[in-house]
């Protein structure tokens, strides 16, 4: 498993990636979020911000029925930050009304079914599944409760995925456990923990940008060069 990642600056990380270092994992935004290079996505780089910021959103209330969801279940996120599957998807809608970290594309993680890569099947639990994203943080990433690298607070959690558990979508959803890498489906009640994740790089620097930066320091060298010409005559 690869526990490699950087900690760079958000622009710098850029011209880094772009220069074709090779860098699987990558803090940015203060080390707020984590860019996974590999499957160009970024992380909230705190597996458990719910516990410290719900963007408004009441704890240990009804939070009502998630409109897109089908289990008749109420909403429900608690002070620690576990909470239910819709309660999940109401906290990943508030954190996209607050723009945060300047973007409202979050989202919760995506589980691909079937997975070719899996090893075993229900009911113990799919294990060495790389083709879905949280499985790929664990088993190509080496994101684990043990060596976490960038990320906070990955404990020996479940953590909800976005995708419904296809066998039975209206009561399950997929869970994703960082402790020993098994992902399975579990009722949308029950209180686990979430995260979210986008699609790109939420530092990149536009290419205009990189170009500008690139002329102006060659401009400054042949500054400097005319102005040393110039002292010397």
């Amino acid at each position: 498993m690869r526990a490699t990642y950087l900690r760079y600056p958000g622009a710098f990380a850029a011209l880094l990636l772009a220069s074709g270092a090779q860098a699987a994992l990558v803090s940015v935004s203060g080390g707020q979020a984590v860019y996974d290079s590999d499957l160009d996505i970024t992380w909230i780089s705190n597996a458990n911000l719910a516990a410290t910021n719900t963007f408004g959103l009441a704890t240990n209330v009804d939070l009502g029925l998630y409109p897109s969801d089908n289990s008749g279940v109420n909403g429900r996120i608690l002070p620690n930050g576990a909470m239910n599957w819709p309660g999940a998807l109401f906290w990943v809608d508030a954190m996209n009304a607050a723009n945060y970290l300047g973007v409202n594309d979050w989202r919760l993680p995506v589980t691909l079914y079937p997975d070719r890569t899996c090893d075993s099947d229900p009911p113990s639990g799919f294990i060495n599944c790389t083709g879905s994203e949280m499985g790929h943080l664990y088993y190509v990433d080496g994101v684990t409760t043990a060596m976490p690298g960038p990320f906070s607070n990955i404990k020996d959690r479940w953590l909800w995925s976005g995708t419904e558990y296809s066998l039975n979508p209206d009561d399950l959803a997929w869970f994703f456990k960082f402790g020993n890498g098994n992902q399975s489906g579990a009722g949308k009640a029950n209180f686990l923990w979430g995260s979210a994740v986008r699609s790109g790089d939420i530092s990149l620097v536009p290419v205009p940008a990189a170009v500008w930066l690139f002329g102006s320091a060659l401009g400054l060298l042949g500054w400097l060069q005319r102005s040393a010409e110039h002292g010397n005559a």
